[in-house]
């Protein structure tokens, strides 16, 4: 058996898919996660995929007490941080949830880990940390200057890592600033099911084509891009995850902090994405055009180059491929895990 890996959010979208991934490679695992945005049946979900077992506890990052039990009851080698809220429209309107649970939880997390003498992480960043960039695509060494509430969350965090490895070179720390995850496991099994109404783009296209909502919203068609709607680097769950692995494999050969981009190096307009998830699919997405939404940035792509060089890592996974897994997803599961 390879390394003990504890997940946070293990039972989150992107956290459930890097699961299966480690179980296929032999790690062991054991996952913590409130279930405040996700469902319990992931677990069962990921053995059935995997054929494997893993620990799971239910446990708030904030509840020092129960993850300090957590990591007294195994021996960790590395940590994969997914744990935290992630809608930029939710951030912008009730950001001290975000401040709380984003960034007061991972400073109890690191704590406990230094507590533990556990001291090599693999952070799940965003490329929202850049904010609205004037210039793409955008590489590590590009300025930081997040625009919303959930953007500079990820930032102080990266910041607070920096601090961690600056006073101690025993951290090891790899933030992962990824751009913008979509698509499901090719089996349909484990997917993107947003609680109440979606704030990220995917489900609600897919939650539209089912029936589910009426009608698809488009944040603005006034933007200074080709068809008027912003331009995102859409990066498939599945090869997102592999980039995670990728990460642990590396993580002791770069001592401190590490920031690296997960992306594909393309730009995909909104509207470009609704039209290809239509044509291959082969359904109809109603949708209308709205006001631009506070905290959106206009342009946003990634240079994946240091991924590649360091991680040997790159995307396998076209836009086709994404919403069409994402499709799978939502039509064999129309109503999520409920």
């Amino acid at each position: 058996m390879k390394e003990r890996i504890l997940v946070t959010g293990a039972t989150g979208y992107i956290g459930s898919h890097t699961i299966v991934d480690l179980l296929e490679q032999d790690y062991q695992i054991v996952g913590i996660d409130n279930l405040v945005n996700s469902s319990i049946q992931v677990i069962d979900r990921i053995k059935k995929i995997t054929g494997k077992s893993f620990e799971f506890f239910e446990c708030d990052l904030r509840d020092k007490p129960s993850l300090s039990d957590v990591f007294k009851s195994f021996d960790f080698d590395k940590v994969i941080h997914f744990a935290g809220y992630k809608a930029v429209g939710e951030s912008v309107q009730e950001p001290n949830i975000y401040f709380s649970n984003n960034f007061v939880g991972s400073q109890i997390l690191f704590e406990t880990m230094a507590e533990c003498e556990v001291k090599n992480l693999v952070f799940s960043s965003s490329c929202t940390v850049y904010g609205n960039p004037k210039d793409v695509p955008l590489s590590e060494q590009s300025d930081l200057n997040p625009t919303n509430p959930y953007g500079r969350t990820k930032y102080w965090i990266e910041l607070m890592l920096q601090d961690l490895c600056n006073s101690d070179p025993n951290w090891n720390v790899i933030s992962l600033r990824y751009f913008n995850p979509v698509g499901a496991h090719e089996s349909g099994w484990i997917g993107e099911d947003p609680l109440g109404v979606p704030n990220n783009l995917m489900p609600f296209i897919t939650q539209t084509a089912i029936g589910i909502r009426e009608e698809l919203k488009i944040f603005g068609k006034d933007y200074n891009t080709p068809d008027g709607t912003c331009l995102r680097d859409y990066i498939h769950v599945c090869d997102l995850s592999l980039g995670h692995i990728k990460a642990l494999e590396k993580i002791g050969l770069n001592k401190g902090f590490l920031p690296i981009n997960l992306g594909t190096g393309n730009g995909v307009s909104v509207l470009e994405l609704v039209h290809t998830f239509a044509e291959v699919n082969k359904v109809t997405v109603n949708y209308s055009f709205a006001d631009r939404r506070e905290g959106d940035a206009v342009k946003v792509w990634a240079d994946p180059t240091f991924a590649y060089d360091f991680l040997h890592w790159k995307t396998e996974k076209d836009i086709k491929d994404m919403v069409r897994d994402a499709w799978n997803w939502q039509k064999k599961n129309p109503n999520g895990y409920n």
